[in-house]
């Protein structure tokens, strides 16, 4: 089939590449090229963020784990297994089960005690995939490219825009716009601002998803750390907040003391495309061609993309 993807950040490209393995023709429609999407600000460590339904995050996390761990094995640039530490603030209970994203994770472990910043006394152990954005979109653009995808930069108003494309079927994958290009209303913004520092030779992830200051995570990348950050839900603000910024930085040395003193390099903002729930399933009641949905990812996008491309493209499969 001739299919439109609307959309070029991870969930767009991933359907992408999926959809043109399976043989399909595939034309990109976005709004900004892949540098200037949200996608390309994210933090982007695999861990479950602000989405649901847990169940089905669950499931398309642990096919998204497997993908980028294998990516990671097979030198995708961008993509690599970062050692990781969540801080716990008091000691759980001996029989207390593990978070739900550790079935996908497998060896999860307790930290030690030598592997914990002052004043805290426990937390988990364990690897998953970090990806570099900055250089994992472009490789994913270029791999679409190569298969054969052709890509169009248009901002569209309404879905049915595309249909001078003239497709037989429609991915909207179009992050935080897709809500509106659809009369989505329960679509919403869960702004959130991240500091970027130079790396002093860090290379373990640490977090603290309940820091009394606000979430506190460090993640490693090549030359430099992100630092973050905030979940805030329905603020269209994109401008950095100054304060925020330093107490983003002061919340960081908490959890990691070796950037007692860092100085911002930048503090960037971007809108996650918040939603009650995730939405992938097939929509034939808007356009004269099916529609597949594939949106409201939260803070999750690289964490669930490859297992919701997986299922588009089974909707796709289905498609008479």
């Amino acid at each position: 089939m001739r299919i439109v993807i609307v959309g070029s950040g991870v969930s767009g490209l991933s359907c992408a590449t999926l959809l043109l393995r399976a043989g399909h023709e595939v034309v990109v429609v976005t709004a900004d090229p892949v540098e200037r999407t949200t996608s390309a600000l994210a933090a982007a460590v695999w861990f479950p963020t602000a989405a649901g339904p847990a169940d089905a995050v669950a499931r398309w996390g642990a096919t998204t784990y497997d993908a980028l761990v294998a990516e990671a094995a097979a030198g995708v640039p961008g993509v690599v297994m970062r050692e990781s530490l969540t801080l716990l603030r008091e000691h759980p209970e001996p029989d207390a089960p593990l978070p739900n994203w550790a079935a996908a994770v497998g060896d999860v472990r307790p930290a030690r005690p030598d592997e914990l910043p002052p004043a805290y006394p426990a937390g988990l152990r364990y690897a998953v995939p970090l990806v570099e954005m900055p250089r994992y979109l472009p490789h994913l653009r270029a791999s679409v490219a190569r298969a054969g995808g052709t890509f169009v930069v248009r901002r569209l108003e309404r879905l049915d825009d595309v249909l001078d494309v003239a497709p037989d079927l429609v991915v909207n994958a179009a992050g935080l716009a897709a809500g509106a290009l659809v009369g989505d209303d329960t679509v919403f913004p869960v702004r959130g601002q991240i500091v970027r520092v130079a790396n002093p030779g860090l290379d373990l992830s640490v977090r603290d998803e309940h820091h009394p200051d606000g979430r506190a995570y460090v993640h490693p990348r090549t030359t430099d750390c992100i630092l973050g950050g905030t979940l805030d839900a329905g603020v269209w603000d994109t401008d950095p907040d100054p304060a925020e910024t330093e107490a983003i930085l002061a919340r960081c040395a908490d959890i990691v003391p070796a950037l007692a003193g860092a100085e911002a390099l930048e503090s960037l903002v971007g809108l996650r495309p918040g939603r009650p729930a995730i939405r992938v399933e097939r929509d034939d009641t808007l356009l004269p061609v099916p529609v597949v949905h594939d949106y409201g990812h939260g803070g999750s996008g690289i964490t669930v993309g490859w297992g919701c491309a997986r299922d588009v493209l089974d909707l796709v499969a289905a498609v008479d």
